[in-house]
């Protein structure tokens, strides 16, 4: 009897790529493959690119050279952003032996007839035109929460985005889908789904294969509220100009649906903004963080922004700096600018030196620190409910409560997978946070 062929993942990127590598992985279980962890010997490893960051072009090299150093006659596939943008780079890239563009990185079962490793990588990517069909996926097993796609691609066409190119124009999962992976979610016993998508807020748009929105993003949020079985709905990123008054006012009032919100900025000054060509002012995020604090004082409000954008003189990033001390936030993500092939941005005048880049990164990182520390400060004393992690880190639990502040305690495997109801007590030396139950196993597995 033939040995079953091992294959094993590794996803660079955002919670939208975990989401997809998890559904090619069950697909590869369907044609009889068992999946490794990436630190196991397999037959087959397979890639998951991100094309956001310079740093993520260089990882994928790294992750090609670990993978052949478990199994140098491995087979090697390149799926994702990275390789829709850049097929011929990844393929010539020593080791890989298959590149899938954003087409036929679900078909990749298809393309994999033959095991023996190639002098050249076989490309099979599309134009990114033909990128307009959908296709479902949701993450599960690999962690306590699931990240559940509802939308991919973007229309949006700001200027240092590489996005669009790489996933195509945007469109939406099915009402009924989305219910269903979400229903499936729920019967594992899953206890918090994350809702994913390029731009999640533009939900609905080529929903049936056209550009009207047939729903939309509180159409779905609304509907997802009802799911039975659901513990914890979290939205992931969402841009400004698409969360409106009425989806805070839901999660406000939800039986589900979490107080956090991830919400992007990328610079605190109008006139970077709009050669950013973000679509919307300073002024419009203001009036979203005052909103989300109105109804909801305790929500956690992530930032994204990013520094060294081309014509960002020392003004603009110190209006940045001083806009985002004074909001109302709880931490922020920064992204030092990078220069990708075939953006508007990378033929831009103004070119900040990387030194000044990394400067700059670094003041905002600091400042997201003390923010982080202020918010969970104005915690401290307050209940709330914690689920906890799967991983023992150090003898240590780790969990998150409901507004996204993260909590520790001694090793218990009786608490993973758990909802527990806590009070907050004390910010540890490492930032995170101590706690006392308050009734244990009220909410249990």
């Amino acid at each position: 009897m033939e040995q079953r062929k091992k294959v094993a993942f590794y996803t660079l990127g955002c919670k939208l790529n975990f989401s997809e590598t998890s559904t090619i992985a069950r697909n590869f279980q369907e044609e009889g493959f068992d999946r490794v962890e990436f630190e196991e010997i397999a037959d087959i490893y397979v890639i998951n690119t991100c094309s956001v960051t310079e740093n993520a072009d260089k990882q994928f090299k790294q992750v090609v050279k670990k993978a052949q150093k478990k199994n140098e006659n491995a087979f090697v596939a390149a799926v994702g952003c990275y390789a829709q943008l850049k097929p011929k780079e990844l393929a010539a890239v020593d080791g890989v032996d298959l590149v899938l563009g954003a087409t036929e990185k679900f078909k990749i079962t298809d393309y994999i007839n033959d095991l023996s490793k190639n002098d050249f990588g076989e490309v099979h990517s599309c134009e990114i035109e033909e990128a307009d069909f959908y296709v479902g996926s949701y993450s599960i097993g690999d962690r306590t929460r699931a990240f559940l796609k509802v939308q991919d691609g973007c229309d949006y066409k700001c200027t240092y985005c590489t996005i669009p190119l790489a996933r195509g124009i945007s469109r939406s999962d099915t009402m009924e889908n989305v219910l269903k992976n979400a229903a499936e979610i729920a019967a594992k016993g899953i206890k918090e789904i994350v809702l994913t998508g390029v731009n999640i807020g533009d939900y609905g748009k080529g929903e049936f294969g056209n550009k009207r929105h047939e729903h939309t993003f509180l159409d779905l949020v609304t509907e997802l509220d009802k799911v039975e079985g659901i513990e914890r709905l979290r939205i992931s990123s969402i841009e400004p100009n698409l969360l409106k008054n009425e989806t805070i006012d839901l999660v406000s009032v939800s039986r589900a649906f979490v107080p956090h919100f991830h919400i992007p900025l990328q610079s605190g000054s109008n006139e970077i903004l709009k050669k950013m060509k973000r679509r919307y002012l300073r002024e419009l995020y203001v009036d979203r963080i005052t909103k989300v604090r109105e109804v909801m004082p305790h929500a956690c409000i992530g930032v994204d922004v990013i520094v060294g954008f081309p014509g960002e003189t020392d003004e603009h990033f110190l209006e940045t700096y001083n806009f985002l001390t004074d909001l109302p936030i709880s931490y922020l993500h920064v992204f030092t600018y990078s220069e990708r092939d075939n953006t508007e941005a990378v033929e831009m005048d103004g070119v900040v030196p990387k030194k000044v880049r990394a400067k700059r990164s670094k003041m905002l990182r600091g400042l997201s620190v003390k923010k982080r520390r202020a918010f969970y400060e104005s915690q401290i004393g307050s209940i709330r409910t914690v689920l906890f992690e799967g991983e023992n880190k150090e003898g240590y639990i780790h969990g998150f409560t409901e507004n996204y502040v993260k909590v520790k305690a001694p090793w218990n495997p009786e608490l993973v997978n758990t909802l527990q109801v806590v009070k907050l007590t004390k910010i540890d030396e490492d930032g995170i946070v101590r706690f006392e139950f308050v009734e244990k196993n009220v909410i249990s597995a």
